[in-house]
């Protein structure tokens, strides 16, 4: 059974609606070649990790709610769900009409927030090092921009970007090598000072908390769809920390882990990091649903009456969804291990199954009607529950037969039909992160967190711009792709204060000489100045002509042949300003 999506060219990845029509995100039949057993998974490979072994008191192998229990009957039947009217609200997305990319950035990260960042990072500076480093707020936003800039790049090594024969401009120009690593090194989202004891016990993220809760609140204001997920995501650490986890059956094992609500579409609505028992305390204590229900109902409490959850087998109970629907009305579907379900006796076996052939099923219901579990058969056989879904209307898929080495179609049941369809959410969301992760080799915990969170708000707002021009009706080829989406971001905030240009430190008077060097020869002569972005191009407070000596070069606007010594001296082209025409003026307001 694959519970991932199958990653195919670099390019391909980036255009998602292919994709979803292509491949079924998290596919329960699996590939021919995935040999792994659908027998339980092992606890270990989910909650193993340096967390005290109290961290999972609550074992998940048995259900424990009072809401359930083995004495429940089930018969085969038809199943007839009562469904709940979704009471979520309906996106209104004509107020983001003409939002432009740092639009949908700024319901994550706005100027407040970029100001209380520097000031922490001023005063740890103060406290650690005896001396101010003297950033502001403007200084932090080129710092973001220089780092979502240099992820779009890719260079294996982060100074590299300095370096005389592979500079980038935009990052030369915007900070020096030594001040860019000061910054890093020295950030701060929150004064040490200022946390009590008591608050630093009883919360181990106190050091990211404002900045999750910050991404997190600009999540929450997101409309809730109809239909979510709920997955781990793991955040790529493998230093020291006192919650980080071990999960050997992931690609990288030593990670944060982070437990994500998302939309089909791959945005995040909600999250909550674990980092040990005391991470959930929304689920009544008597009950003892265990750790993986008791995400569910944590995550839940942000979600509308009628909504439909999609899970994999680690969290998934009978309990926990006879307590969603009794508690909150909402749905669940998902697979569920087979130890979990001792009490459904009357489905196939699966020796059974395995003579009637691929897309054989059976499915028993029980006598309250409000649950039904399916086990079908592909490639090997998956159990699962559901509230909401049963076994009609049925369709066929296409499956890769070995021995006759081609595609076949197999019966599929609409339970995995919708499983399929809605279940890849978080897996999308990883997925785009991992494209154009900002790069932090780093032995602080810290500074990994607080980049991760800035990825996924970037990403959740490319998902949100997405689908505003999606609904506007704007062909697929007109839409920005992550790339692009991420480049225009970097560059507003690079641009947003162009004119600092002088290092605002006040400490870092012995900078090299080859810092000195590479500035200079991004201007020597004979090189080709780019066109700026639109957002510094248009900014016409930035814009002064100024006269060059030398000889006069080709003007830069579109459709001017002409020659002059007239330079812009922000955006560095050369522009004609005569009694006949006025380039300059037209190159600075015309899109």
């Amino acid at each position: 059974m694959c519970v991932g999506p199958s990653i195919s060219t670099h390019r391909t990845l980036q255009t998602i609606d292919e994709n979803q029509q292509q491949s079924e995100i998290s596919d329960l039949s699996g590939c021919d070649e995935a040999d792994e057993t659908l027998e339980p998974l092992s606890e270990q490979s989910h909650e193993s990790g340096n967390s005290s072994s109290d961290d999972y008191g609550d074992s998940d192998d048995e259900p424990l709610s009072k809401l359930s229990n083995g004495k429940s009957v089930w018969n085969h039947g038809a199943f007839n769900p009562v469904l709940e009217d979704f009471t979520g609200a309906d996106d209104n997305a004509a107020l983001r009409a003409n939002w432009k990319p740092i639009d949908y950035m700024k319901q994550y990260l706005d100027g407040d927030f970029f100001s209380y960042i520097s000031d922490c990072t001023n005063r740890h500076s103060v406290a650690v090092r005896g001396q101010n480093i003297k950033t502001t707020a403007a200084e932090i936003e080129r710092f973001l921009g220089a780092s979502i800039f240099m992820s779009c790049v890719g260079y294996p090594r982060m100074r590299m970007y300095w370096q005389r024969s592979l500079q980038l401009q935009l990052v030369c120009e915007a900070m020096t090598r030594d001040r860019y690593f000061r910054i890093r090194s020295s950030l701060k989202v929150v004064v040490d000072v200022d946390v009590s004891d008591d608050a630093k016990k009883a919360d181990r993220l106190w050091k990211v908390r404002p900045l999750v809760d910050r991404i997190r609140s600009g999540c929450l204001k997101l409309a809730r769809p109809s239909d979510i997920s709920i997955d781990e995501q793991m955040i790529p650490f493998s230093g020291a920390c006192a919650f980080r986890q071990c999960v050997p059956s992931k690609p990288n094992p030593v990670r944060l882990k982070n437990y994500v609500a998302a939309s089909q579409d791959g945005m995040v609505l909600d999250y909550v990091i674990y980092q040990g028992s005391g991470s959930f305390t929304s689920a009544p204590p008597d009950l003892k649903l265990g750790m993986g229900a008791n995400v569910i109902v944590h995550l839940a409490q942000t979600l509308p009456a009628g909504t439909c959850i999609y899970c994999d087998r680690f969290f998934m109970v009978p309990s926990i969804v006879d307590y969603m629907l009794s508690k909150h009305l909402i749905h669940m579907t998902g697979t569920v291990m087979k130890n979990r379900m001792r009490e459904v006796s009357k489905l196939s076996d699966d020796k059974t199954l395995m003579k009637q052939g691929r897309g054989a099923s059976d499915s028993v219901v029980r006598t309250d009607g409000k649950l039904v579990a399916v086990k079908w058969y592909d490639n090997k056989p998956v159990v699962l529950i559901s509230s909401v879904h049963g076994v009609l209307p049925q369709d066929t898929c296409k499956r890769w037969a070995k021995a006759g080495k081609k595609y076949v179609d197999v019966p599929r049941l609409n339970i995995i039909q919708q499983y399929n369809s809605k279940m890849g959410g978080v897996y999308l969301c990883d997925r785009m992160m991992s494209f154009y992760r900002m790069s932090a080799r780093t032995r602080k915990w810290t500074i990994r967190t607080i980049l991760h969170f800035i990825d996924l708000a970037v990403v959740n707002s490319w998902f949100q711009y997405r689908g505003d021009e999606k609904a506007k009706g704007i062909a697929n080829r007109d839409v920005l792709q992550l790339i692009d989406f991420l480049l225009e971001i970097a560059q507003t905030y690079l641009a947003a204060h162009a004119e600092h240009l002088v290092d605002e430190s006040g400490d870092d008077s012995d900078e090299d000489d080859e810092n000195v060097q590479n500035a200079a020869s991004s201007r020597r002569r004979g090189c080709v100045v780019p066109i700026p972005s639109a957002v510094l191009r248009l900014s016409q407070a930035k814009h002064l002509p100024e006269m060059t000596v030398g000889h006069s070069m080709r003007c830069r606007n579109l459709g001017c042949v002409a020659k002059t010594k007239v330079r812009c001296v922000s955006c560095k082209v050369y522009l004609c300003l005569v009694a006949e025409r006025n380039c300059f003026r037209d190159f600075h307001v015309s899109q």
